[in-house]
């Protein structure tokens, strides 16, 4: 069993398990980080972006590496554990000759789709009137500023994915619901878990009959709008591959959303606006929700709220509709019936709209001073680009980052100077490592595997042990671009018996509880099922020949012979020895030597001695 690791970003993970003859790959993040090395897009033409010297490089580029370590064609099923992890399938599934099945619950498929859309929509709404490439000229790239000049194989970087490739990729992936059991070419068997981090987000249960391995990547254990974390459906694992931990481990989800609130809360008093750059899914819905609780009694019932994405109202829609993936509590608002998140009242009374662009009916109800939750987190591209050239310029207005999978102060680099206030309260609800401890203490796998950066402290933090996996025994790191032989073997395989071969079985008994019997028959193996059938018949003799007496056919007879079982008392067998049998017997530590001058009779009665202790089955 080897897991070949894609990935460096343990948030954004994609491995590929190799096990009983099956090729799954587990994930398929895409790492956008390197977008903070490019200019802004903005909607409208911005001299101003256009002239900073120090930020040269403009290009509507999504990035993937390449990897040599593994055929991708050669993949059997890709498991997705939730919509973030899934953002480079269109990638993988249009480009590498993948003709496989992709799983994964409908919420993750939905929402996947809606931040697909909008990440294509961002990009090709944004005229390019040149596009840039020579850069990537290996001896030009090593005269630019760094990271760019020590960024690996960009010869391979892709541009986004269109529509098209993200229809076709959608189009390959079975749905599937929590606890259900898939089977996998008769090999293997994989089951989709609740993990309790985003709506329909899965860890995973591979199994055969007698291996487990459990994937366990965004998890979350506190409540809030998913179902609740299926752990002991963990439990009694070979194998748990642990990824997608929380990326600020030092922060507390309620402190940063209590944060959050009083933030916004005293710029709009002092008459500023409010910025949050955020994805249309996920977090999105627990902020709202907290400010449906929060603005009347903060005296800001007449604030407008605005969500602007070109799936904005898709994802508002969806969050309602999916009741059977939500916590138990907003799966009862349902058969009230309420709506199970309270922004839906929020849009009935006009407190919340939503727009799908900053164009159309969005300037026609524009008012000021307000709230916007926006795209894209990077500040690259999307409507957020306008709305920092816009309020950046007055320090009334505040910029408050909740999404963690950015630095902010990369993020506002291009934007710089700037008078606008910034605020850094990132809500990361999964997995913090004390929470980790303690899963792995109940679930107790016999070994753990996860990415490098969670064995050893943070760079910054160098005196946290506390900010590190501690386990028993020690956790098997892995980084990208490696090939990890899992630390267990196989050791049984299941074999069913036919019903007339097991009626032939004579079994003995040899201890009490245990019985054993000889078999002859014949394997047969198909889709990774076996088999055992009883052997062919010998053909009968034809007519008009002699038949043979069966001491003719010695040679050739495959008479059956008892085998024998049971341990021979030493001391018991040398007195027995003395008695019964009078000879030299030489014993060394890898041979025994009975001097009886080709004795037959001898032979005889020292096989009858041995046989004496032992039984005949």
């Amino acid at each position: 069993m080897k897991l070949y690791c894609l990935s460096g970003h343990p948030t954004l993970p994609c491995n590929v398990l190799k096990f009983k003859s099956t090729t799954i790959m587990l994930d398929c993040g895409l790492d956008m980080t390197s977008t903070l090395n490019f200019l802004p897009l903005p909607l409208v033409q911005s001299p101003r972006l256009s002239n900073l010297p120090g930020w040269s490089l403009k290009d509507g580029n999504a990035f993937l590496d390449k990897t040599e370590l593994i055929d991708l064609s050669t993949v059997d099923v890709i498991l997705i554990s939730n919509y973030h992890c899934m953002m480079a399938l269109p990638y993988i599934t249009e480009h590498t000759g993948f003709t496989g099945t992709v799983y994964a619950t409908e919420p993750t498929v939905q929402i996947g789709r809606l931040l697909m859309e909008e990440l294509v929509n961002f990009i090709e709404r944004v005229p390019k009137a040149q596009s840039a490439s020579l850069w990537k000229n290996k001896d030009i790239q090593r005269l630019l500023p760094s990271p760019l000049k020590d960024a690996v194989e960009v010869s391979t970087w892709r541009r986004c994915y269109t529509m098209q490739e993200v229809n076709s990729a959608l189009s390959k992936i079975q749905l599937v619901g929590y606890s259900q059991k898939i089977e996998l070419f008769g090999a293997v068997q994989v089951t989709p878990l609740s993990s309790g981090y985003a709506l329909g987000s899965s860890n995973w249960i591979i199994q055969s009959h007698y291996e487990k391995v459990s994937y366990v990547s965004g998890s979350s254990l506190l409540t809030t709008h998913p179902q609740p974390m299926d752990q002991a459906s963990l439990k009694n694992s070979d194998v748990l591959v642990l990824t997608g931990l929380t990326q600020i481990p030092t922060a507390n989800p309620d402190g940063m959303v209590g944060e959050f609130c009083s933030n916004l809360a005293l710029t709009v008093r002092n008459g500023g606006n409010v910025l949050v750059p955020c994805y249309p899914s996920g977090v999105i819905y627990d902020l709202l929700e907290c400010l449906y609780q929060y603005i009347d009694s903060a005296g800001l019932s007449s604030v407008p709220l605005y969500f602007i994405s070109p799936v904005a109202n898709s994802s508002l829609e969806f969050s309602q509709i999916f009741a059977e993936w939500l916590c138990h509590n907003k799966q009862s608002k349902v058969y009230l019936p309420e709506p199970p998140f309270p922004h839906a009242e929020l849009i009935q009374t006009n407190k919340l709209k939503h727009y799908p662009s900053i164009h159309g009916d969005f300037s026609n109800d524009f008012r000021q001073p307000c709230v916007v939750f926006t795209g894209h987190p990077s500040l690259r591209f999307g409507d957020v680009v306008h709305f920092m050239e816009l309020w950046g310029k007055s320090s009334l207005n505040t910029v408050i980052f909740t999404e963690p999978d950015f630095s902010y102060l990369e993020a506002l680099a291009p934007y710089q100077p700037l008078a606008m206030k910034c605020i850094y309260c990132p809500i990361d609800t999964r997995l913090n490592f004390i929470q980790v401890s303690k899963l792995l203490k109940e679930v107790q796998p016999l070994h753990v595997v996860c990415p490098e950066q969670y064995t050893q402290p943070p760079p910054a933090q160098s005196h946290r042990m506390d900010l590190m996996i501690d386990c028993q025994p020690p956790a098997m790191s892995y980084r990208r671009a490696e090939v990890l032989a899992l630390p267990f073997k196989r050791r049984y395989e299941k074999i069913e018996i036919m019903p007339e071969l097991a009626d032939s079985l004579v079994p003995m008994e040899i201890k009490p509880g245990i019985s054993l019997a000889t078999v002859s028959a014949v394997l047969h193996t198909k889709d990774n099922k076996h088999l055992l059938q009883p052997p062919p018949r010998p053909a009968q003799p034809t007519s008009g020949k002699k038949r043979k007496r069966v001491s003719d056919d010695v040679p050739d007879c495959k008479v059956l012979k008892p085998l024998l079982s049971g341990s021979i008392p030493v001391e018991q067998f040398v007195q027995t020895l003395e008695k019964e049998a009078e000879t030299l017997i030489q014993i060394e530590e890898d041979s025994t030597h009975i001097i009886c001058d080709n004795d037959e009779m001898l032979r005889v009665r020292l096989r009858d001695l041995v046989l004496k202790f032992l039984q005949k089955f």
